[in-house]
């Protein structure tokens, strides 16, 4: 049972086989949360890799844990940073091509090419000779890879002072051209260049290559790659509540299935850290626990208290607790009234057992349901304050 699939859940509960339907449901949770995904990240020396990849993961270059950033060669070794959040997800610091004593179709053995899912080839300027040679290579071993142009707003700084008409998008659109032509002259064929500035992830090309990436991962790999992304749009923040909302009918059957046992008060105190367990990987998925809005503060030059007070939902910026869920749930009559109506229930001759099943599943269903709403709601407020706050400066 190492791959699970929804189809076989699916042919288990309709073959009535509720222990094997409940292994496999909570064997697909478990690996739908622990999905690796490994992202190589290369360039010369000086062109911000390690800035990326602090941006990427949702952090500050003086973080802890942070890659070390500098105008010299930080890099000297293959290096791992998962992702604070999202361990399963690791970005990986690699020494530019330019700065070992390997050439390129070596190189690739030397940082152990089998074990990433693509690459990013980051260049500050022009991409050289070694980056196409790299490229060449990851199309040899049949990996994908993708060029990001860093630094793009202060390219875009520059030539706004020095031209008197400026239009930024036709000067990133001539910058884009030019590197594309660049790369082609070299021999690679259909190169994707996306221009990048890592302090400014909501603006230019970053959308664009996260909307690419996801498109080209593997089905199993996205949404890995959907959670750890920084909610730099509204978009990004609908996608990750469809991925939540996904998992809740199966929530709801682990439900279900504990709500079969004729226990007082079992099923609520279980459904209580079961549900614990999903709204804090909501909240931490909408960037709405306490460390990310803290982050995210200092990266929007918001102030954190401005941030939290757009948030409406007692489940958001708060530790997230068994009591705190009752507490939430009761507040709601009808989750109320589904909860006492389980209990009494379960004791009933016969009828009663199925029934407190039922009663179980819509509970659950419709709270994680309810609070999803909130969370992501919570996360579109903070998102517009946090941009409004960027704009303001």
């Amino acid at each position: 049972m190492d791959c699970v699939s929804i189809e076989e859940i699916k042919a288990a509960l309709q073959n009535n086989n509720q222990d094997l339907a409940i292994a496999m449901i909570q064997k697909y949770l478990d690996k739908k949360n622990n999905t690796p995904l490994n992202i190589a990240i290369t360039g010369e020396t000086g062109a911000g890799k390690s800035t990326f990849v602090n941006t990427f993961r949702g952090i500050d270059d003086m973080a802890e844990g942070a890659a070390p950033t500098g105008f010299v060669e930080t890099t000297s070794v293959v290096t791992p940073y998962p992702h604070p959040n999202y361990p399963n997800v690791t970005l990986w610091d690699l020494p530019g091509v330019g700065t070992t004593r390997f050439p390129a179709d070596q190189y690739l053995k030397h940082v152990g090419f089998e074990k990433f899912d693509f690459f990013i080839i980051i260049s500050d300027t022009r991409l050289r000779e070694n980056d196409v040679k790299l490229a060449q290579e990851i199309h040899r071993m049949k990996k994908k890879f993708y060029f990001v142009r860093s630094k793009i707003d202060i390219d875009l700084n520059s030539e706004r002072r020095r031209r008197r008409e400026f239009s930024e998008t036709r000067t990133k659109a001539l910058i884009k051209e030019n590197c594309i032509k660049g790369l082609q002259q070299q021999g690679v064929q259909s190169p994707q260049v996306f221009l990048v500035s890592s302090f400014e992830l909501h603006q230019h090309d970053f959308p664009l290559l996260q909307e690419t990436l996801e498109r080209e991962l593997p089905e199993h790999k996205r949404d890995a790659l959907l959670l750890a992304m920084c909610n730099i749009s509204l978009e990004i923040i609908n996608k990750k509540k469809k991925a939540f909302q996904a998992q809740i009918k199966y929530v709801a059957t682990l439900s279900a299935a504990v709500a079969a046992v004729p226990v007082p008060e079992l099923s609520i105190a279980v459904d209580a850290a079961l549900l614990v367990r999903y709204v804090k990987q909501y909240a931490v998925g909408f960037g709405l626990d306490i460390p990310s809005l803290k982050s995210l503060a200092v990266s929007s030059d918001a102030q954190f208290n401005d941030l939290k007070a757009v948030i409406r939902s007692p489940l958001a910026a708060a530790k997230i607790t068994p009591n705190l869920i009752l507490k939430v749930m009761v507040q709601c009559a009808s989750t109320a009234a589904l909860m006492a109506a389980e209990e009494g229930s379960r004791f009933i001759p016969l009828f009663g057992i199925p029934a407190a099943m039922g009663l179980s599943y819509t509970t659950t269903y419709r709270t994680l349901n309810g609070f999803l709403d909130m969370l992501a709601d919570d996360a579109q407020r903070v998102l517009e304050k946090a941009l409004h706050c960027n704009t303001t400066e």
